[in-house]
């Protein structure tokens, strides 16, 4: 085999085409001459069942590489051996631009893409555990009536013969099936028939009565309780050989008879009893379903929630908008909707009777216990409450002004029936190890693989789930091992991070359990505390040691050093990167001179430590925070300055700032938001600021015609001056011809998309180039109109590097050009110097949908209104040397007066912040308390805090 630090050249270390023409396809990927985007016809030599890290700056070609050309050409190839239907399009599919391809596998691609945005996906659908419990609990659950909390079961034959012949011998057994009245037939028309049948004696009022003597003697008598046929009787003898089957005829008999019910009286030396038997499942006059697997599927009508049709939650009355601000107490008006000179009557009934029931009206509301808080939305006998003061609302919604009302105070709210568990009640009847599935959803991930793997069965119920418990035990191992045990089953997708949604897709693979197979993954470690990161390579490393490929697009130091090969590609983005400036070992890496991974990694280059720390004197004060594990500590975010929020993964950091900190905020400023979380009080100098914007990793845009230059305001200016052209105005040119978004001058056969979708059988669809506008998305005559020998299409297709230093130097129009360059500005000033303006949304990473947001906030300047930015981890997607950038935008946000708060675990972001809050010790139940609160340089001293630790070796403490 050979070497592949021996084939580099001394001068660039790039590989050349005889070097790889050397190399074995069975031992190596290779990739000959691709051109993918800004890629420079890059040769590449992978080696195959190993871990590979691909890293360079943002924007250097590291995607490109990685999913544009090695998964593009992977997904093309499967598709080509597929049936003839589809191979009719593949001529026309889009083939990577690139030489060759060699020993490439089966690919599958895990994009850090923001999870789905769907209401019904759940960590339990997407990782499949919730297919295998639904089956499980179909298939050796046990139904317990909720009434006497006895098990439900339907007896067969062979049960009655069980129980009869186990009685003491001579015992006296007879066998009684209710009579079941059929409609439009009187008692004595019932007991003829029965006659005719052949029974002949029946119980009535106590009595057994042959039915010839009891007919007569309906006239006088009416039956006090359910009358019976006597089925059979007989004495319990074990010699009797044909007793068994004397027993199973009339158990048989007397379930038909009785309509699947039965009884047996028995009479022995220990007294007489009654023993009841049913082959309907049924008990305590309850009938139950039987379990199935549709039973537990909140997807499907047969098992959801009837009010909530499985959605776990509906539009109510919203409590946080009914009683806003918590530090109110009834007597000074926190019920806001009780105000006013009509509806204030209601408030002062419940203050003027208070006294009767002794409810402290002059407490404040979050100190009010859980029993008083629902009193006031109950009501009692002195005062009508909350519920019934919004169902007179409804009531009267007929009128403009209760229907405006009602609408103020409606929002999602968790299901009451229930209760935010999607399913109908009676699957939870249905219990293993005396626990429901809706329990087991609610448990954190790793007390649910404690439960399953010390899970005591008999032994048929052991060998019927065999084969499920594999599958559950196997997923639940994975995702405690990619650090999710703090999760739930019942979690909601479009809640999770992105790094979360991306290691639950890593798990879900390792589940599958694939050998042999191409796995590319864009930066598993986003949203990872540095603690968990070990754990991480461990899966990565289980992955390749099951025989695969594992690609990894990283820009994490540790997960470098693991790697067998490294391929970094730069030096810069855009078209100054697509080079391959190293391949090989961590340790050739390390000596590498043009290197900017390098230069960072061995400390040439680095992020220095701010020289000083900014004061803070405004703050908001969050009081009482109780969601999920918050433990209801107490915490202050200051005010014009950066904050970062910090902890292990699952302390409670997206909890306490996208669960409660945000939507309270969003609801104070007059936004709609989610659900807030529980909390006691919100105070502080909230007042200063007139908005909070959260900025995630979220798409700018789930349209294909989303993209960076209509984002952030600029496209009107670009369009305007394509309009003003002397040959635009000749012919009647509006903007709006300029635009692809309406009819006028856009390609009327892609409708501006540039693209044309091919609806493909039992797959995904393929987009293809538009041949009528060859990919350009306008009418040909709209391509005549030129600004400094450039078509609106052109334009569209610089970087904004390119576009800024266009505009900016044009002759014609400078004034609009400088304007145009300058709303473009703010994209270079966050690093986006490399994409294309008019590139698609869904191409963008997260991290880069999440800097054009700040962009166009910096683009809005100081003139708006004082903000509280959050950012969700802003260095997704981000080398060192482009967290340098990111400081210096936030600096502008807070040079204009703006505050930030970061959900983060990047040290050098950490290690610049003016004050940090610390959450944890541990993720889960083990976390959600308030570690610390400081600066970076009292944390490190901090032993309790596992961000002080790792932090220690970035910032020397005097």
């Amino acid at each position: 085999m050979v070497i592949l630090q021996d084939l580099f050249f001394p001068k660039d270390n790039m590989i050349s085409d005889i070097e790889l023409d050397k190399l074995d396809p069975k031992q190596y990927i290779l990739i000959k001459g691709a051109r993918v985007h800004n890629l420079q016809s890059v040769n590449v030599a992978l080696e195959r069942k190993q871990l590979v890290v691909i890293t360079g700056l943002s924007g250097s070609g590291k995607s490109s590489l990685a999913f544009d050309t090695l998964y593009s050409e992977g997904q093309r190839r499967y598709v080509e051996s597929l049936s003839s239907y589809a191979r009719q399009f593949l001529g026309r599919m889009h083939k990577p631009e690139v030489d060759y391809i060699k020993g490439i596998s089966p690919a599958i691609a895990i994009e850090q893409k923001v999870n789905t945005r769907n209401p019904r996906s759940t960590v339990g659908t997407s990782t499949e555990i919730y297919d295998y419990l639904k089956l499980l609990f179909a298939r050796i659950g046990k139904t317990y009536s909720p009434v006497s909390g006895n098990l439900v079961k339907r007896h067969t034959v062979t049960d009655v013969v069980d129980y009869v012949l186990a009685l003491p011998q001579e015992s006296k057994v007879m066998f009684f099936a209710p009579i079941e009245m059929a409609e439009g037939r009187s008692f004595s028309q019932q007991l003829a028939i029965l006659m005719q049948q052949g029974f002949t004696r029946v119980r009535f009022n106590d009595r057994i009565l042959r039915i010839e003597d009891l007919i007569p003697m309906l006239e006088n008598q009416s039956p006090k309780q359910k009358p019976a046929i006597v089925i059979d009787r007989f004495s319990v003898d074990p010699n009797d050989v044909d007793l068994q089957a004397r027993i199973g005829d009339s158990a048989q008999t007397a379930f038909y008879e009785g309509k699947g019910e039965c009884w047996i009286e028995i009479e022995s030396l220990e007294g007489t009893r009654k023993e009841y038997f049913s082959n309907r499942f049924e008990l305590d006059g309850m009938s139950f379903e039987e379990p199935s697997a549709n039973l537990f599927a909140f997807n499907n009508p047969y098992g959801a929630c009837k009010t909530c049709e499985g959605f776990g939650s509906i539009i109510g009355i919203d409590e946080d908008l009914v009683i806003p601000n918590k530090s109110l107490s009834v007597y000074d008006g926190a019920i806001v909707c009780w105000k006013g000179e009509k509806m204030s009557e209601w408030n002062q009934q419940l203050i003027n009777t208070a006294y009767k029931f002794d409810f402290p009206i002059h407490k404040p509301y979050y100190q009010l216990s859980a029993e008083q808080k629902q009193l006031l939305w109950d009501g009692n006998k002195h005062f009508e409450g909350l519920n019934a003061f919004f169902k007179m609302i409804e009531e009267n919604t007929y009128k403009i002004q209760y229907r405006v009302m009602l609408s103020r105070y409606r929002g999602k709210t968790t299901c009451p029936d229930c209760m935010g568990t999607r399913l109908r009640k009676d699957a939870n009847y249905v219990k293993i190890s005396g626990r429901s599935i809706s329990e087991l959803v609610l448990m954190p991930l790793d007390e649910l693989y404690d439960f399953f793997r010390n899970l005591q069965l008999d032994k048929h119920d052991k060998e019927v789930a065999k084969r499920l418990m594999l599958e559950i035990n196997n997923r639940l191992e994975y995702l405690n091992d990619v650090g999710l045990g703090y999760l739930t089953l019942n979690r909601l997708s479009s809640t999770l991070s992105g790094g979360e949604s991306q290691r639950i897709n890593l798990a879900t693979s390792l589940g599958s359990s694939l050998v042999g197979s191409l796995y590319i993954l864009d930066e598993p470690s986003i949203g990872l505390h540095q603690r968990d990161t070990e754990r991480l390579i461990k899966v990565l490393k289980k992955l390749r040691d099951l025989g695969n490929t594992v690609i990894v697009v990283e820009h994490d130091e540790d997960i470098m050093r693991t790697a067998g090969q490294i391929i970094d590609i730069g030096p810069l983005a855009g078209s100054l990167g697509g080079k391959v400036l190293y391949q090989g070992n961590f340790e050739g890496l390390m000596k590498n001179p043009e290197s900017y991974t390098a230069a960072y990694l061995n400390g040439e280059k680095s992020i220095p430590v701010p020289s000083r720390r900014r004061k803070w004197k405004e703050f908001i004060e969050l009081q009482g925070v109780r969601q999920h594990n918050l433990k209801g500590f107490s915490v202050k975010i200051p005010l014009r300055i950066m904050t970062v929020i910090t902890g292990v993964s699952g302390s409670g950091k997206s909890t306490l700032v996208k669960t409660i900190l945000y939507p309270a905020l969003k609801k104070m400023y007059g936004g709609h938001g989610e659900k807030t979380g529980k909390y006691d009080l919100l105070t502080g100098d909230y007042a200063s600021l007139s908005d909070v914007e959260f900025i995630d990793q979220n798409p700018i845009g789930r349209s294909s015609r989303s993209n960076p230059v209509t984002y952030i305001k600029a496209y009107d200016e670009i369009r305007n001056l394509w309009a003003q052209n002397p040959l635009s105005k000749a012919r009647g040119y509006s903007p709006g011809y300029f635009s692809f978004n309406i009819d006028g001058g856009r390609c009327s056969e892609c409708e501006g998309e540039g693209k044309v979708k091919i609806e493909m059988q039992f797959m995904a669809d393929i987009s293809l180039q538009c041949e009528s506008c060859n990919g350009t998305r306008f009418k040909e005559e709209i391509l005549d109109i030129k600004y400094q020998g450039k078509a609106i299409h052109e334009i569209l297709d610089m970087t904004v590097d390119e576009a800024i230093t266009f505009f900016a130097e044009s002759t014609e129009k400078p004034a609009i050009g400088k304007r145009i360059a300058e709303k473009l500005k703010p994209l270079q000033d966050v690093g986006l110097g490399y994409i294309k303006l008019g590139q698609s949304s869904s191409t963008l990473s997260g991290g880069e949908a999440q800097r054009i947001k700040l962009a166009s906030f910096l683009s809005k300047g100081s003139t708006q209104q004082k903000t509280l930015f959050i950012f969700d981890e802003p260095t997704t997607g981000l080398h060192f040397h482009d967290i340098h950038v990111l400081l210096k935008a936030f600096e502008a946000l807070m040079d204009n007066g703006h505050s930030i708060v970061i959900i983060e675990h990047n040290p050098d972001i950490i290690k610049s912040a003016d004050w940090i809050i610390d959450l944890g010790p541990e993720g889960g139940e083990r976390g959600g308390n308030l570690v610390f609160e400081g600066t970076p340089e009292d944390l490190v001293k901090c032993e309790d805090s596992y961000t002080g630790r790792f932090l220690r070796e970035k910032i020397s403490v005097k």
